[in-house]
């Protein structure tokens, strides 16, 4: 019989992935956006399949699955920082009630849940790099406030559940991934400076450039994530690639792999940019097996010839984006 699975955020950047993930394992995927951040581009190659369909459904109001569900992945809610702060109420809303959502849900179908957390939970951390034990450096009013604190409340409202209900619960610390159907102007690091390579624009830093992150592969995280749902596993568990770099460098890289003159810019560095993003994967290769095998040079020439792809009237869209507003994640 099918495994039936239930996909929030599903027109994501990471939705997607996992659809593509499920449905080629033949589970009968039921895949759920209100596409207030997706697009229905990066699903529209599985409407052909008879074990997909998509349901235009915002996941802070009661959601309804007739049918049996054997998991469901939460993975709805905006991810970026121009997202979360043009919507931040959404962004607290989808966390919160979205969760409380799917949680219910899952209980009511005796289903087990995975939901997507983030690295934010651990704010501008005060340890290096950062493992499953730190509590994080937070703050609840600053910039980045409504989505770090959204995903720490569905931390804690998720093992809420797995404690007093005996829910099967999964929980996925996420950092920086990048790979195809990420969006151009969606203020994150990687995809800011491609965009800028491929406009001809000079490459903004802001800051000094000495920060740090850590970028994993699309392909890996998926299947990171595919190991932490059959696990046995209910606390959180960070998947990331702990292959640390500078901005900086992050930054130059990008302009030798895409062979550009372009200059670097510095401006001056946002409220609560985190100075270090490095995930401790010690936990993940323990009780998983599992950590990144695709190199960043790798995986950044797939992304940049993907974007590179991309028509002259996708590009142009991102081009009167005031990077200024937004901190680059």
């Amino acid at each position: 019989m099918r495994k039936n699975i239930l996909i929030t955020g599903a027109a994501g950047f990471l939705g997607s992935h996992l659809c593509d993930l499920y449905v080629k394992k033949d589970f009968h995927v039921i895949a759920m956006d209100n596409l207030i951040t997706g697009e229905l581009k990066n699903i529209n190659h599985l409407l052909k399949y008879d074990n997909f369909e998509f349901i235009h459904h915002d996941v802070t109001n009661y959601i309804d699955i007739s049918c049996r569900l054997d998991y469901i992945l939460h993975f709805a809610s905006p991810a970026s920082p121009i997202d979360y702060l043009k919507i931040p109420i959404q962004t607290l809303k989808v966390g919160s009630l979205g969760t409380h959502n799917c949680l219910g849900l899952a209980k009511s179908k005796n289903a087990r849940i995975l939901i997507a957390s983030t690295s934010e939970v651990y704010g501008d951390p005060q340890i290096h790099p950062q493992e499953e034990s730190y509590w994080g450096h937070v703050n609840p009013i600053g910039p980045r406030g409504v989505y770090d604190e959204a995903k720490r409340f569905q931390e804690a409202i998720t093992m809420a559940y797995h404690k007093f209900h005996g829910l099967e619960t999964r929980i996925a610390r996420i950092f920086n991934t990048y790979g195809p159907r990420m969006r151009l102007n969606d203020g994150r690091v990687l995809p800011a400076f491609i965009g800028q390579v491929l406009r001809g624009d000079d490459l903004t830093i802001f800051g000094d450039g000495s920060q740090t992150r850590s970028f994993c592969y699309i392909d890996d995280l998926i299947a990171g994530i595919d190991l932490l749902l059959n696990s046995d596993y209910s606390d959180p568990i960070n998947l990331g690639n702990p292959s640390e770099i500078s901005i900086r460098d992050f930054a130059k890289e990008i302009i030798k792999m895409s062979g550009s003159k372009q200059k670097i810019i510095y401006k001056e560095l946002p409220m609560d940019d985190p100075k270090k993003r490095q995930p401790d994967i010690t936990k993940a290769k323990d009780i998983l097996s599992w950590e990144p095998r695709i190199d960043r040079s790798e995986g950044l020439k797939i992304t940049y010839d993907y974007f590179n792809s991309l028509s002259e009237e996708e590009l142009k869209k991102t081009e009167h984006n005031d990077f200024n507003k937004y901190i680059i994640r």
